[in-house]
Protein backbone atom coordinates (compact mmCIF):
# COMPACT_ATOMS: atom_id res chain seq x y z
CA UNK A 1 0.00 0.00 0.00
CA UNK A 2 1.28 3.47 -0.89
CA UNK A 3 1.86 5.92 1.87
CA UNK A 4 0.18 9.33 1.87
CA UNK A 5 3.51 10.94 1.04
CA UNK A 6 3.96 8.64 -1.96
CA UNK A 7 0.52 9.56 -3.25
CA UNK A 8 1.35 13.23 -3.01
CA UNK A 9 4.52 12.65 -4.95
CA UNK A 10 2.56 10.85 -7.71
CA UNK A 11 0.16 13.76 -8.12
CA UNK A 12 2.81 16.44 -8.51
CA UNK A 13 3.64 15.60 -12.19
CA UNK A 14 0.00 15.79 -13.18
CA UNK A 15 -0.41 19.17 -11.50
CA UNK A 16 2.76 20.36 -13.20
CA UNK A 17 1.41 19.17 -16.56
CA UNK A 18 -1.85 21.00 -16.04
CA UNK A 19 0.01 24.13 -15.08
CA UNK A 20 2.11 23.90 -18.27
CA UNK A 21 -1.00 23.43 -20.40
CA UNK A 22 -2.52 26.50 -18.77
CA UNK A 23 0.60 28.53 -19.43
CA UNK A 24 0.67 27.33 -23.04
CA UNK A 25 -2.88 28.45 -23.73
CA UNK A 26 -2.35 31.72 -21.90
CA UNK A 27 0.72 32.35 -24.05
CA UNK A 28 -1.18 31.37 -27.18
CA UNK A 29 -3.93 33.85 -26.36
CA UNK A 30 -1.36 36.58 -25.79
CA UNK A 31 0.36 35.71 -29.09
CA UNK A 32 -2.91 35.77 -30.99
CA UNK A 33 -3.77 39.09 -29.38
CA UNK A 34 -0.42 40.51 -30.47
CA UNK A 35 -0.91 39.21 -34.02
CA UNK A 36 -4.42 40.62 -34.10
CA UNK A 37 -3.18 43.99 -32.82
CA UNK A 38 -0.54 44.21 -35.52
CA UNK A 39 -2.98 43.06 -38.22
CA UNK A 40 -6.15 44.73 -36.98
CA UNK A 41 -6.29 47.01 -40.01
CA UNK A 42 -6.02 44.10 -42.46
CA UNK A 43 -8.56 42.04 -40.53
CA UNK A 44 -10.98 44.99 -40.45
CA UNK A 45 -10.55 45.68 -44.17
CA UNK A 46 -10.86 42.01 -45.08
CA UNK A 47 -14.14 41.74 -43.19
CA UNK A 48 -15.41 44.96 -44.75
CA UNK A 49 -14.56 43.75 -48.25
CA UNK A 50 -16.25 40.40 -47.68
CA UNK A 51 -19.43 42.09 -46.40
CA UNK A 52 -19.19 45.24 -48.56
CA UNK A 53 -22.30 44.56 -50.63
CA UNK A 54 -24.50 43.04 -47.92
CA UNK A 55 -27.94 44.64 -47.94
CA UNK A 56 -27.69 45.94 -44.38
CA UNK A 57 -24.26 47.53 -44.99
CA UNK A 58 -24.10 48.59 -48.62
CA UNK A 59 -25.61 52.09 -48.36
CA UNK A 60 -23.35 53.19 -45.51
CA UNK A 61 -20.30 51.50 -47.05
CA UNK A 62 -20.68 53.22 -50.42
CA UNK A 63 -20.71 56.64 -48.73
CA UNK A 64 -17.84 55.91 -46.34
CA UNK A 65 -15.21 54.00 -48.33
CA UNK A 66 -12.46 56.35 -47.16
CA UNK A 67 -13.01 54.96 -43.67
CA UNK A 68 -12.07 51.49 -44.88
CA UNK A 69 -9.05 52.06 -47.12
CA UNK A 70 -6.35 54.74 -47.13
CA UNK A 71 -6.70 57.33 -49.85
CA UNK A 72 -5.09 60.17 -51.77
CA UNK A 73 -7.01 63.41 -51.64
CA UNK A 74 -7.87 65.19 -54.88
CA UNK A 75 -8.13 68.74 -53.62
CA UNK A 76 -10.67 71.16 -55.00
CA UNK A 77 -9.83 74.78 -55.64
CA UNK A 78 -11.52 78.16 -55.79
CA UNK A 79 -13.75 79.26 -57.27
CA UNK A 80 -16.32 76.46 -57.23
CA UNK A 81 -18.31 76.33 -60.47
CA UNK A 82 -21.98 76.89 -59.68
CA UNK A 83 -24.78 75.46 -61.77
CA UNK A 84 -27.98 77.38 -62.31
CA UNK A 85 -31.21 75.82 -61.03
CA UNK A 86 -34.60 75.60 -62.69
CA UNK A 87 -36.59 72.58 -61.43
CA UNK A 88 -38.76 70.74 -63.95
CA UNK A 89 -41.05 67.75 -63.92
CA UNK A 90 -39.38 64.59 -65.18
CA UNK A 91 -41.15 62.22 -67.59
CA UNK A 92 -43.34 59.87 -65.60
CA UNK A 93 -42.78 56.70 -67.64
CA UNK A 94 -40.23 55.14 -69.95
CA UNK A 95 -40.15 51.91 -71.95
CA UNK A 96 -37.75 49.07 -72.62
CA UNK A 97 -38.52 46.00 -74.73
CA UNK A 98 -42.15 47.01 -74.95
CA UNK A 99 -42.62 47.26 -71.19
CA UNK A 100 -43.47 50.50 -69.41
CA UNK A 101 -41.62 51.60 -66.27
CA UNK A 102 -42.38 54.41 -63.85
CA UNK A 103 -39.13 56.40 -63.84
CA UNK A 104 -39.04 57.62 -60.24
CA UNK A 105 -40.28 54.26 -58.97
CA UNK A 106 -37.43 52.63 -60.89
CA UNK A 107 -35.02 55.01 -59.17
CA UNK A 108 -36.48 54.02 -55.80
CA UNK A 109 -36.44 50.30 -56.58
CA UNK A 110 -32.77 50.46 -57.58
CA UNK A 111 -31.90 52.19 -54.29
CA UNK A 112 -30.76 55.50 -55.69
CA UNK A 113 -28.88 57.70 -53.22
CA UNK A 114 -28.43 60.71 -55.50
CA UNK A 115 -30.11 61.69 -58.78
CA UNK A 116 -29.26 64.83 -60.76
CA UNK A 117 -30.40 65.93 -64.22
CA UNK A 118 -28.49 68.71 -65.94
CA UNK A 119 -29.85 70.53 -69.01
CA UNK A 120 -27.35 72.84 -70.67
CA UNK A 121 -25.85 74.57 -67.63
CA UNK A 122 -28.88 74.18 -65.38
CA UNK A 123 -29.89 71.61 -62.78
CA UNK A 124 -33.48 70.74 -63.62
CA UNK A 125 -33.78 67.89 -61.11
CA UNK A 126 -31.79 67.01 -58.00
CA UNK A 127 -32.76 64.82 -55.09
CA UNK A 128 -31.08 62.60 -52.51
CA UNK A 129 -32.23 59.50 -50.69
CA UNK A 130 -31.22 56.92 -48.08
CA UNK A 131 -29.39 59.45 -45.92
CA UNK A 132 -27.28 61.04 -48.66
CA UNK A 133 -27.13 64.76 -49.47
CA UNK A 134 -25.37 67.14 -51.86
CA UNK A 135 -22.15 66.96 -49.80
CA UNK A 136 -21.98 63.16 -49.61
CA UNK A 137 -19.04 61.48 -51.30
CA UNK A 138 -20.10 58.33 -53.12
CA UNK A 139 -17.80 55.67 -54.51
CA UNK A 140 -17.59 55.68 -58.28
CA UNK A 141 -16.87 52.03 -58.88
CA UNK A 142 -16.27 51.73 -62.63
CA UNK A 143 -17.55 55.24 -63.36
CA UNK A 144 -14.03 56.17 -62.24
CA UNK A 145 -12.60 54.37 -65.26
CA UNK A 146 -13.82 57.21 -67.47
CA UNK A 147 -11.83 59.70 -65.37
CA UNK A 148 -8.73 57.57 -66.00
CA UNK A 149 -9.43 57.66 -69.73
CA UNK A 150 -9.47 61.47 -69.62
CA UNK A 151 -6.10 61.50 -67.87
CA UNK A 152 -4.59 59.15 -70.45
CA UNK A 153 -5.78 61.48 -73.22
CA UNK A 154 -4.26 64.49 -71.50
CA UNK A 155 -0.97 62.63 -70.91
CA UNK A 156 -0.75 61.73 -74.61
CA UNK A 157 -1.47 65.32 -75.58
CA UNK A 158 1.27 66.54 -73.23
CA UNK A 159 3.78 64.05 -74.64
CA UNK A 160 4.20 61.85 -71.57
CA UNK A 161 2.85 58.90 -73.56
CA UNK A 162 4.09 58.76 -77.14
CA UNK A 163 1.39 56.75 -78.86
CA UNK A 164 -1.83 54.94 -78.17
CA UNK A 165 -0.31 51.99 -80.03
CA UNK A 166 2.64 51.65 -77.63
CA UNK A 167 2.74 48.42 -75.60
CA UNK A 168 1.70 49.03 -72.01
CA UNK A 169 4.71 46.99 -70.87
CA UNK A 170 6.99 49.70 -72.31
CA UNK A 171 5.71 52.05 -69.60
CA UNK A 172 5.12 49.45 -66.89
CA UNK A 173 8.04 46.97 -67.10
CA UNK A 174 6.62 45.01 -64.17
CA UNK A 175 4.10 43.69 -66.69
CA UNK A 176 6.80 41.88 -68.66
CA UNK A 177 5.95 38.18 -68.78
CA UNK A 178 2.31 38.78 -67.83
CA UNK A 179 -0.78 38.67 -70.04
CA UNK A 180 -0.24 42.39 -70.67
CA UNK A 181 3.25 42.02 -72.09
CA UNK A 182 3.27 43.65 -75.54
CA UNK A 183 -0.44 44.55 -75.51
CA UNK A 184 -1.09 47.97 -77.13
CA UNK A 185 -2.43 50.73 -74.91
CA UNK A 186 -5.42 51.11 -77.23
CA UNK A 187 -6.53 47.50 -76.71
CA UNK A 188 -6.36 47.98 -72.95
CA UNK A 189 -8.38 51.19 -73.18
CA UNK A 190 -11.04 49.33 -75.15
CA UNK A 191 -11.26 46.39 -72.72
CA UNK A 192 -9.89 44.12 -75.41
CA UNK A 193 -6.62 43.09 -73.77
CA UNK A 194 -7.22 39.36 -74.19
CA UNK A 195 -6.36 38.82 -70.52
CA UNK A 196 -8.23 36.09 -68.68
CA UNK A 197 -10.33 37.56 -65.87
CA UNK A 198 -13.59 36.64 -64.14
CA UNK A 199 -15.53 39.82 -63.24
CA UNK A 200 -18.48 38.03 -61.59
CA UNK A 201 -19.19 39.72 -58.25
CA UNK A 202 -21.58 36.90 -57.33
CA UNK A 203 -18.76 34.32 -57.47
CA UNK A 204 -16.77 34.37 -54.21
CA UNK A 205 -13.74 32.91 -56.00
CA UNK A 206 -13.88 35.21 -59.05
CA UNK A 207 -10.83 37.28 -59.95
CA UNK A 208 -12.55 40.54 -59.05
CA UNK A 209 -13.41 39.27 -55.58
CA UNK A 210 -9.97 37.70 -55.07
CA UNK A 211 -8.48 41.03 -56.03
CA UNK A 212 -10.53 42.82 -53.36
CA UNK A 213 -9.51 40.39 -50.63
CA UNK A 214 -5.88 40.44 -51.73
CA UNK A 215 -5.72 44.23 -51.58
CA UNK A 216 -7.53 44.33 -48.24
CA UNK A 217 -4.79 42.14 -46.75
CA UNK A 218 -2.14 44.65 -47.76
CA UNK A 219 -0.89 43.23 -51.03
CA UNK A 220 -0.04 45.18 -54.19
CA UNK A 221 -2.84 45.87 -56.67
CA UNK A 222 -0.23 46.26 -59.42
CA UNK A 223 1.27 42.93 -58.46
CA UNK A 224 -2.14 41.33 -58.83
CA UNK A 225 -2.52 42.83 -62.32
CA UNK A 226 0.95 41.56 -63.25
CA UNK A 227 -0.03 38.02 -62.19
CA UNK A 228 -2.75 37.71 -64.84
CA UNK A 229 -2.36 35.67 -68.03
CA UNK A 230 -3.87 36.02 -71.48
CA UNK A 231 -6.55 33.76 -72.94
CA UNK A 232 -6.75 35.22 -76.46
CA UNK A 233 -5.02 37.71 -78.72
CA UNK A 234 -5.68 41.35 -77.89
CA UNK A 235 -7.83 43.62 -80.02
CA UNK A 236 -10.26 40.92 -81.18
CA UNK A 237 -12.89 40.47 -78.46
CA UNK A 238 -14.47 42.86 -75.97
CA UNK A 239 -14.26 41.32 -72.51
CA UNK A 240 -14.67 43.59 -69.49
CA UNK A 241 -11.60 43.36 -67.25
CA UNK A 242 -11.26 45.85 -64.40
CA UNK A 243 -7.54 45.18 -64.19
CA UNK A 244 -7.20 46.67 -67.68
CA UNK A 245 -7.91 50.04 -66.06
CA UNK A 246 -5.44 49.34 -63.27
CA UNK A 247 -2.83 48.78 -65.97
CA UNK A 248 -3.74 52.19 -67.41
CA UNK A 249 -3.05 53.62 -63.97
CA UNK A 250 0.36 51.94 -63.89
CA UNK A 251 1.20 53.37 -67.31
CA UNK A 252 -0.02 56.82 -66.28
CA UNK A 253 1.91 56.97 -63.00
CA UNK A 254 5.16 55.79 -64.57
CA UNK A 255 4.81 58.10 -67.57
CA UNK A 256 3.98 61.35 -65.77
CA UNK A 257 6.08 60.78 -62.65
CA UNK A 258 3.37 61.81 -60.16
CA UNK A 259 0.38 59.99 -58.74
CA UNK A 260 -2.85 59.73 -60.75
CA UNK A 261 -4.57 61.63 -57.92
CA UNK A 262 -2.16 64.56 -58.27
CA UNK A 263 -2.60 64.59 -62.03
CA UNK A 264 -6.39 64.48 -61.70
CA UNK A 265 -6.28 67.37 -59.25
CA UNK A 266 -4.04 69.47 -61.47
CA UNK A 267 -5.60 68.76 -64.86
CA UNK A 268 -9.31 68.41 -64.08
CA UNK A 269 -10.37 69.04 -60.47
CA UNK A 270 -9.03 72.57 -60.18
CA UNK A 271 -9.75 73.38 -63.81
CA UNK A 272 -13.52 72.86 -63.72
CA UNK A 273 -14.37 74.14 -60.25
CA UNK A 274 -15.20 70.94 -58.40
CA UNK A 275 -17.06 71.65 -55.16
CA UNK A 276 -15.45 69.00 -52.94
CA UNK A 277 -12.13 67.25 -52.60
CA UNK A 278 -12.33 63.75 -54.01
CA UNK A 279 -10.81 60.73 -52.33
CA UNK A 280 -9.06 58.06 -54.38
CA UNK A 281 -8.44 54.85 -52.45
CA UNK A 282 -4.92 53.39 -52.48
CA UNK A 283 -3.32 50.09 -51.53
CA UNK A 284 -0.67 49.71 -48.84
CA UNK A 285 2.02 50.49 -51.39
CA UNK A 286 0.40 53.90 -52.01
CA UNK A 287 -0.93 53.06 -55.49
CA UNK A 288 -4.38 54.31 -56.42
CA UNK A 289 -6.95 51.60 -57.01
CA UNK A 290 -7.82 53.27 -60.29
CA UNK A 291 -10.09 50.47 -61.48
CA UNK A 292 -12.96 52.07 -59.57
CA UNK A 293 -12.46 53.64 -56.14
CA UNK A 294 -12.76 57.39 -56.70
CA UNK A 295 -15.14 59.00 -54.19
CA UNK A 296 -16.98 62.08 -55.50
CA UNK A 297 -20.14 64.11 -54.82
CA UNK A 298 -23.10 63.79 -57.16
CA UNK A 299 -22.71 67.39 -58.35
CA UNK A 300 -19.03 66.86 -59.11
CA UNK A 301 -19.88 63.78 -61.17
CA UNK A 302 -22.22 66.13 -63.06
CA UNK A 303 -19.41 68.66 -63.59
CA UNK A 304 -17.27 65.95 -65.14
CA UNK A 305 -20.23 64.90 -67.29
CA UNK A 306 -20.67 68.48 -68.48
CA UNK A 307 -16.97 68.59 -69.42
CA UNK A 308 -17.53 65.65 -71.79
CA UNK A 309 -20.92 66.93 -72.94
CA UNK A 310 -19.04 70.01 -74.16
CA UNK A 311 -16.37 67.99 -75.95
CA UNK A 312 -13.71 68.39 -73.26
CA UNK A 313 -14.04 72.16 -73.26
CA UNK A 314 -14.74 74.13 -70.08
CA UNK A 315 -15.84 77.73 -70.39
CA UNK A 316 -13.70 78.23 -73.50
CA UNK A 317 -10.66 76.32 -72.27
CA UNK A 318 -9.87 72.89 -73.72
CA UNK A 319 -9.26 70.61 -70.75
CA UNK A 320 -9.42 67.20 -72.45
CA UNK A 321 -8.35 67.17 -76.13
CA UNK A 322 -11.43 67.37 -78.36
CA UNK A 323 -10.20 64.60 -80.64
CA UNK A 324 -9.62 62.36 -77.63
CA UNK A 325 -13.19 62.89 -76.45
CA UNK A 326 -14.48 62.04 -79.92
CA UNK A 327 -12.31 58.93 -80.22
CA UNK A 328 -13.22 57.85 -76.68
CA UNK A 329 -16.90 57.52 -77.52
CA UNK A 330 -16.52 56.02 -81.00
CA UNK A 331 -16.50 52.21 -81.25
CA UNK A 332 -14.02 51.76 -84.09
CA UNK A 333 -13.85 47.98 -84.52
CA UNK A 334 -16.38 45.14 -85.01
CA UNK A 335 -15.96 43.77 -81.49
CA UNK A 336 -16.85 47.15 -79.95
CA UNK A 337 -20.17 47.77 -81.71
CA UNK A 338 -23.41 48.01 -79.69
CA UNK A 339 -26.20 45.45 -80.03
CA UNK A 340 -26.05 41.67 -79.96
CA UNK A 341 -22.44 41.02 -80.90
CA UNK A 342 -20.70 37.60 -81.01
CA UNK A 343 -17.38 39.40 -80.55
CA UNK A 344 -18.41 41.04 -77.29
CA UNK A 345 -19.57 39.96 -73.85
CA UNK A 346 -22.03 42.89 -73.75
CA UNK A 347 -24.89 44.31 -75.81
CA UNK A 348 -23.49 47.78 -75.22
CA UNK A 349 -20.76 49.30 -77.33
CA UNK A 350 -17.44 50.44 -75.95
CA UNK A 351 -14.85 53.16 -76.54
CA UNK A 352 -11.96 54.29 -74.38
CA UNK A 353 -13.45 53.36 -70.99
CA UNK A 354 -16.86 54.76 -72.00
CA UNK A 355 -20.02 52.78 -72.79
CA UNK A 356 -22.27 53.28 -75.82
CA UNK A 357 -25.98 52.41 -75.35
CA UNK A 358 -27.51 49.34 -76.93
CA UNK A 359 -29.58 51.63 -79.17
CA UNK A 360 -27.39 54.74 -79.43
CA UNK A 361 -28.68 58.27 -79.99
CA UNK A 362 -25.32 60.00 -80.06
CA UNK A 363 -25.15 59.43 -76.30
CA UNK A 364 -22.67 57.61 -74.08
CA UNK A 365 -22.05 56.97 -70.42
CA UNK A 366 -19.80 55.96 -67.58
CA UNK A 367 -21.18 53.00 -65.68
CA UNK A 368 -20.33 51.30 -62.38
CA UNK A 369 -21.58 48.25 -60.53
CA UNK A 370 -24.50 48.46 -58.12
CA UNK A 371 -26.05 51.35 -60.03
CA UNK A 372 -23.57 54.17 -60.73
CA UNK A 373 -24.07 56.24 -63.89
CA UNK A 374 -23.00 59.39 -65.67
CA UNK A 375 -25.21 59.51 -68.77
CA UNK A 376 -24.31 62.13 -71.40
CA UNK A 377 -26.31 63.20 -74.45
CA UNK A 378 -24.43 66.06 -76.18
CA UNK A 379 -27.14 66.54 -78.83
CA UNK A 380 -29.77 67.18 -76.17
CA UNK A 381 -27.28 68.94 -73.86
CA UNK A 382 -28.24 66.60 -71.03
CA UNK A 383 -26.22 64.95 -68.27
CA UNK A 384 -27.80 62.54 -65.79
CA UNK A 385 -25.99 61.31 -62.68
CA UNK A 386 -27.29 58.44 -60.61
CA UNK A 387 -25.53 57.11 -57.52
CA UNK A 388 -26.94 53.98 -55.97
CA UNK A 389 -26.47 51.26 -53.41
CA UNK A 390 -28.51 48.59 -55.14
CA UNK A 391 -27.82 45.31 -53.35
CA UNK A 392 -30.10 43.52 -55.86
CA UNK A 393 -28.19 44.87 -58.88
CA UNK A 394 -26.60 41.50 -59.66
CA UNK A 395 -29.96 39.73 -59.91
CA UNK A 396 -31.41 42.21 -62.42
CA UNK A 397 -29.89 41.21 -65.75
CA UNK A 398 -31.66 44.01 -67.65
CA UNK A 399 -31.31 46.75 -65.02
CA UNK A 400 -28.60 48.63 -66.92
CA UNK A 401 -30.52 48.45 -70.19
CA UNK A 402 -33.80 49.57 -68.60
CA UNK A 403 -32.08 52.45 -66.79
CA UNK A 404 -30.25 53.49 -69.95
CA UNK A 405 -33.49 53.51 -71.95
CA UNK A 406 -35.15 55.63 -69.26
CA UNK A 407 -32.26 58.09 -69.33
CA UNK A 408 -32.76 58.41 -73.08
CA UNK A 409 -36.44 59.17 -72.50
CA UNK A 410 -35.56 61.87 -69.98
CA UNK A 411 -33.00 63.40 -72.36
CA UNK A 412 -35.50 63.47 -75.22
CA UNK A 413 -38.40 64.90 -73.20
CA UNK A 414 -36.94 67.17 -70.55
Amino acid sequence: MKKRGDMNKDTKPSRHWLRNIGLFFAGLIVLLAIIAAFNAREIFRFWKVVTLFDKQNITENFQNMAGIFPYHEVKNGDPVYQFKKNPRQLPETCRYNGKSHNFLQLMKDTRTTGLLVLKDDTIVFEDYYLGADENSLHISWSVGKSFVSALIGIAIDEGYIKSINDPVSDYAPELKGSGYDGVPLKDVLQMSSGVKFNEDYADFYSDINRMGRTTALGNSINGFAASLKSERSSGEYHHYVSMDTQVLGMVLKNAIGITPAQYLEEKIWKQIGMQASGKWLVDDLDMELVFGTLNVTTRDYARFGKLYMDGGNWQGKQIVPAQWVKDSITPDAPHLQPGVNPLSSSKMGYGYQWWIPEFPQGDFMALGVYGQYIYINPGKKVVIVKNSADSEWRSGADTNYITMSCFQTVANEI
